[in-house]
């Protein structure tokens, strides 16, 4: 019988913080982890696409959680082909790089490239060591078509970050466009690599329709919302979107589906604006436990796992 984790992307949000999801007596970052991983059996950390973790915080992060709590990490900005600052590097890597403001990663030098590689895997490794590392998620930019050059990064990322599993997230139409998709979603699982489906604002030339499929073994979900300023600058104004009951009632039953197809489905609401994500999430969640499916049960959290 497979699983269905639901949580969050982020948990440390300064509008989250500012929206009084947290008691007051919980304060600390330490306090925090742990007051979360209590609520939710998964998470996805977004910190990482913007700056590489150290190996200490990603140490905290295990220790700081229950036995049987999943993180899922979302990759640097430079490995997904995104634009990233170069004080974002590490820092004896910066004079290294050209003089720019923002960097891809054809402008970095390829031993930089494989030392950033080689680092971000690195410090993730008391993750993955512990059992409790999901998957790295590369959410590929709206610049990055389907293609043969594409396709071939994809393995390159899938065989670099072996024995770490990824999961894959598109921006450009064209790979789940009505002609594509099923050559997309044939070559996912061809390479047992996970597609992640993703619910989002439709009509732009970065949105994804809602197919849910299992390319894998494991199958991921993201909840975008559905914000009327989806093309806005300001984060908040993009994510700031809470599901209603009755949209959550339509996915339960999809998503039920969609488990049945595989050994472990990741759900993660990435409305990621005051409390909102953390309150669809629980609402998901009871959803899906008050409808159980054939073939997955969802996970809870249980008191007998210690920190």
């Amino acid at each position: 019988m497979g699983e269905l984790l639901v949580g969050t992307a982020s948990w440390t949000d300064k509008t989250l913080l500012a929206s009084g999801w947290y008691p007051p007596d919980v304060k600390t970052a330490e306090d925090r982890l742990k007051y979360y991983a209590s609520r939710f059996p998964l998470v996805e950390v977004d910190s990482t696409y913007y700056s590489p973790p150290a190996e200490r915080t990603v140490g905290y992060w295990r220790d700081r959680t229950r036995c049987d709590f999943t993180f899922n990490v979302k990759a640097f900005s430079l490995l997904t082909q995104h634009p990233t600052r170069p004080d974002a590097l590490y820092k004896e890597l910066r004079e290294r790089v050209p003089d720019k403001r923002s960097l891809y990663l054809r402008d970095v030098p390829g031993d930089v490239v494989e030392e950033v590689w080689q680092r971000f895997l690195g410090a993730l490794w008391p993750l993955h060591e512990a059992g409790r590392l999901g998957a790295l998620l590369f959410q590929f930019p709206q610049w990055f078509p389907i293609g043969r050059a594409n396709k071939e990064y994809i393995l390159q990322v899938k065989r670099r970050c072996e024995p770490m599993r990824v999961c894959v997230e598109f921006r450009n139409r064209t790979w789940m466009s009505e002609d594509n998709q099923e050559e997309t979603l044939d070559f996912l699982r061809r390479y047992d690599v996970p597609y992640v489906s993703v619910d989002m604002p439709q009509g732009h030339p970065s949105s994804i329709p809602p197919v849910l499929a299992a390319t894998s073994d494991l199958a991921v979900v993201r909840f975008h919302g559905h914000s009327d300023k989806w093309t806005s600058k300001n984060i908040y104004e993009r994510f700031g979107y809470l599901y209603s009951e009755r949209e959550l009632k339509d996915w339960a039953p999809k998503v039920r589906r969609l488990a049945e197809d595989a050994d472990t489905t990741h759900v993660l609401l990435n409305n990621c604006y005051r409390d909102y994500a953390q309150r669809n999430a629980a609402q998901l969640a009871a959803l899906l436990v008050a409808s159980p499916g054939q073939g997955s049960a969802v996970r809870q959290v249980a008191d007998e796992c210690g920190q």
